[in-house]
């Protein structure tokens, strides 16, 4: 509940030689709006140092970290020969890459080249 002022004036008797009551407050209501302003004032001091030490600290890192760079040489693909996974893992047998032409050579008995 807030006292005004003028009304303060309005009520006093003019001969009683009191003071108005000043727009200041009290003196322990001063100490307490100082000591507030300081504690304010403090933390923001607080706030800005912790984030200029956040602040700080994430500039060291980027400056550590390696750019990712593009490589300065194309990688060109080798031709490997193609390969069949399943008979290098011993799965299937490993098939000839030229199989024996089948025809009349192949038919005849391997021997001396001589019939009976």
């Amino acid at each position: 509940m807030a006292i005004d002022p003028a009304e303060l004036l309005r009520t006093a008797p003019a001969d009683s030689g009191a003071n108005p009551a000043s727009l200041a407050g009290t003196r322990s209501q001063s100490v307490q709006r100082l000591q507030i302003g300081l504690f304010g004032l403090g933390a923001m001091v607080l706030l800005v140092g912790l984030a200029n030490i956040i602040l700080t600290n994430a500039r060291q890192n980027e400056a550590l970290v390696v750019p990712e760079a593009a490589p300065t040489v194309a990688v060109l693909p080798s031709e490997a020969p193609a390969r069949d996974p399943l008979a290098d893992a011993g799965v299937v047998p490993d098939m000839p890459e030229n199989p024996a032409p089948q025809g009349a050579d192949a038919s005849q008995p391997a021997g001396d080249g001589t019939v009976p």
